[in-house]
Parts: C-alpha cells; sequence; structure tokens
C-alpha cells in the first residue's frame, strides 16, 4: 500500500497513487449546518479538513434525536459548485459491509456455509482454497495478498487509467504473490477477499453484484441514491461530489479530478459503491437492527477477531464489520478510500446514532512529506471528533491538538 493508507482512522484503504496535474489550491467554503448544536466543532474540523488540502468536506450526524449536516468547500473545482450534504460520492471499503450482508442472506437461504471452504464454490480459482474458508475471506484471516498492495498496480493504473479489470485479473495479480500468513492465524486486510466473495455470491444466485445490490438491499431499504457502479459512476452531473488525487510535494497541492474512471473496473465487490449520506446512514441502522438477515447472521457478522496495532485502528473486525475502540466510546463501522475520496460510516451499536462523512480528495504522494503528514494527522482527527459529537461527548483535547496539526492519536 502507498503512503496514504496510513489515512484510515476509521477505513481502510482501496487506493494508490496516480497522476496529477498542477492546479490551484480550492477557496475556502464556509461550512453550513442544519443544527447548530454540532456547528462549533464541526465548523472547526471542516476548516481543519480543507485547510489539510481537501477541495470539500460534508459530515451527517445523527445522535438520535436531530440530524446535523456540515458541508465546506467544493463538489466541483472546475465550475466551484459547493459540497452539499445530499451529494452522491464513492463509499470505497463502506461497500464491503454491502457485500458482507448479501453474504449472510444467502446464509440465512441456506445457500452458504461460513465454514465452510472456498474451494467448494470456486474450485480451483485459490491457491489453498480448501483450507480457507468464507468466513476468513469476510473477516481478513485468509492470509491471501491484497491485490491493491502490488507494487505496479497503482503505476499501471495511472498508465491506463479507463482500464476495466476483470475478477480473474485482479486475483492474477494478488496471487503472483506468496500469501501473508498460513490461513486463520493471523489478521491482515485484503481486497482481494472480497473479490472472491463477490465471485462467490454472483455464481451461486446467477445475477451480477449490480444487481444484488439492487434487489437485495438498495429496494428493500428505499435507497434511492446508492448504487454500484458497472463499472462508473454514471451520475457525475449535480448533486454528485468529483473526487481528486491530490499530490503535495511541491509548492502548492496539484489536483487531478479522476470522477470519470471505471470505479468498479478495480475496485469491484471490495469497493465500488455510490451512495449519499443519508442512504449510507439509513443503511448501516438497518444492517445493525437486523432488517437485511437474521439476529443470527447478526451475531456473526459482530464477531470479531483482533486488528493489529500496526493497522491504526483501536479495535476489532468482525464479518465485514469493524468494531471501533475510539477515545468517546465504542462504535460500529466501516471507512473507505478510493483513489479520491475518503469517507466513513459509524453507528452506535443498536443503529439509533449515525455519523457519515465524506472528504473528495486522496493524496496521491508515493512517499512522505509535510502535507500527507499534515492530511493523516487532520483525517484521523476529524473522524474522531464526529464520532464523539455523535455520542454527544466532548471531543478530547489529544483530538482537538491533532486535528490542528499534532500527530495523529488514538486517545
Amino acid at each position: 500500500m502507498r503512503v496514504t493508507a496510513l489515512v484510515v482512522a476509521t477505513s481502510t484503504a482501496l487506493a494508490g497513487p496516480a497522476a496529477v496535474s498542477a492546479a490551484a489550491a480550492p477557496a475556502l467554503v464556509p461550512p453550513t449546518a442544519t443544527d447548530r448544536t454540532h456547528n462549533g466543532p464541526m465548523q472547526d474540523v471542516a476548516e481543519q479538513v480543507l485547510g489539510a488540502g481537501a477541495p470539500g468536506y460534508t459530515a451527517r450526524i445523527d445522535n438520535g434525536r436531530r440530524v446535523a449536516v456540515t458541508t465546506a468547500g467544493v463538489a466541483d473545482r472546475a465550475t466551484g459548485r459547493p459540497m452539499t450534504g445530499r451529494d452522491q460520492f464513492e463509499i470505497g471499503s463502506n461497500t464491503k459491509m454491502f457485500t458482507s450482508a448479501l453474504a449472510l442472506q444467502l446464509v440465512d437461504r441456506g445457500r452458504l456455509d461460513l465454514d465452510a471452504p472456498v474451494s467448494k464454490y470456486l474450485p480451483g480459482v485459490v491457491p489453498n482454497g480448501e483450507n480457507i474458508t468464507v468466513r476468513m475471506l469476510l473477516n481478513h484471516t485468509s492470509g491471501l495478498f491484497s491485490y491493491t498492495g502490488d507494487p505496479d498496480f497503482f503505476p499501471n493504473t495511472e498508465k491506463n487509467p479507463q482500464h476495466v479489470y476483470t475478477d480473474q485479473e485482479l486475483l492474477a495479480i494478488a496471487f503472483r504473490h506468496a500469501p501473508d500468513f498460513a490461513p486463520g492465524t493471523s489478521w491482515s486486510y485484503s481486497n482481494t477477499n472480497y473479490v472472491l466473495v463477490g465471485m462467490i455470491l454472483q455464481k451461486l444466485t446467477g445475477k451480477s453484484m449490480p444487481e444484488l445490490v439492487e434487489q437485495r438491499i438498495v429496494r428493500p431499504l428505499g435507497l434511492t441514491h446508492t448504487y454500484y457502479a458497472a463499472p462508473r459512476a454514471t451520475h457525475t452531473g449535480p448533486g454528485y461530489a468529483h473526487g481528486y488525487q491530490v499530490r503535495f510535494a511541491g509548492p502548492s497541492p496539484a489536483y487531478t479530478d479522476v470522477s470519470d474512471w471505471p470505479l468498479g473496473g478495480w475496485a469491484g465487490a471490495a469497493g465500488a459503491i455510490i451512495s449519499t449520506q443519508a442512504d449510507l446512514s439509513r443503511f448501516l441502522s438497518a444492517l445493525l437492527r437486523g432488517e437485511l438477515f437474521s439476529r443470527k447472521q447478526l451475531e456473526q457478522m459482530q464477531t470479531t477477531v483482533p486488528i493489529p496495532a500496526s493497522f491504526g485502528i483501536p479495535g476489532s473486525y468482525g464479518l465485514g464489520l469493524i468494531k471501533i475502540d475510539s477515545p468517546c466510546g465504542t462504535v460500529w463501522g466501516h471507512g473507505g478510500d478510493t483513489m479520491s475520496h475518503h469517507s466513513t460510516a459509524v453507528a452506535t451499536a443498536d443503529g439509533r446514532r449515525t455519523a457519515i462523512s465524506d472528504t473528495n480528495a486522496e493524496p496521491a504522494d508515493t512517499t512522505r512529506n509535510d502535507g500527507v503528514d499534515r492530511y493523516v494527522a487532520v483525517a484521523f482527527a476529524a473522524e474522531y471528533a464526529t464520532i464523539c459529537q455523535m455520542l454527544d461527548k466532548p471531543v478530547p483535547a489529544s483530538v482537538t491538538q491533532a486535528l490542528h496539526g499534532g500527530a495523529p492519536t488514538t486517545g
């Protein structure tokens, strides 16, 4: 993974470096909020995120009694269109919650066994597949190398950004590398796992991932602005947050709009969904309330394994769901980094409170520099501050310090 995978405070990266071109830094657009309860702290968060180099930022906090939406900056640098709380955006690895939910629905129907080997469903596809279970794919204990970790993957994507990878191409990249560890003996985040889960889902149902997401999650929950990019985002006009690669090395940040790159052509079942804050909030609440599958499967989803401290997220990983031990309390959710967006979706265990955020930028630098370090520090702190606001708790001084330029903190 590239250096900016460190951006994950409550999210997990899909993206890597891509080409950027010089452009002027974005102008700061004053944040707005629908609820002044969150306006002070969240206005500070928004200002710091934009100050770190993001074109736009938005956060939606539902504390169980009211919804507060904070927006800042622009959704489109070319036109200057302001970011809004209604914009669609690439949700990246938040997609894994959707993919896992689809898998657990099949478990309820007796079509899928979490503890069956991958070779039962995809014979001959996965090296050592007879010793890797579906559960290991979903909770990242398979040991399979992540194709996004291949050092040539993103440089090659940069050279041919419109290339649409097949699942087989992505697996071939992953399987050129030795496993990270023997199946079930450790934990390592791997997008390869979810490409395989997507293949299993499609084989068992005879439906594509876009069809499954639409028919089994979007329609039942009434998510009117959510879809699986197949392979591109199809609604990129007003109401869509453009995403930008940012390179910080140089006298000023340099930006490239990569919104027309085929997200579904490389992220697949690991990260190809487009959504909005309101839709993600509705989805996450429904997920944690057991509206998409049985309570038994929710218990399976929330059965976690430890995440190594080196990964940067204090907590543990379930089946496509992260238990995050933030400075203000424990929450459940995920997050995602595409090539141009950094987003998070978290909720309380009962699904009553949610916090969704999106920043329409992703650093593209391949080596550390002051700009990347600043962006990482702010990204960590912004997510913790948002969680604290959702839980109606004061933002700890250590988080505020990090937000204003200190080192990333976990307490």
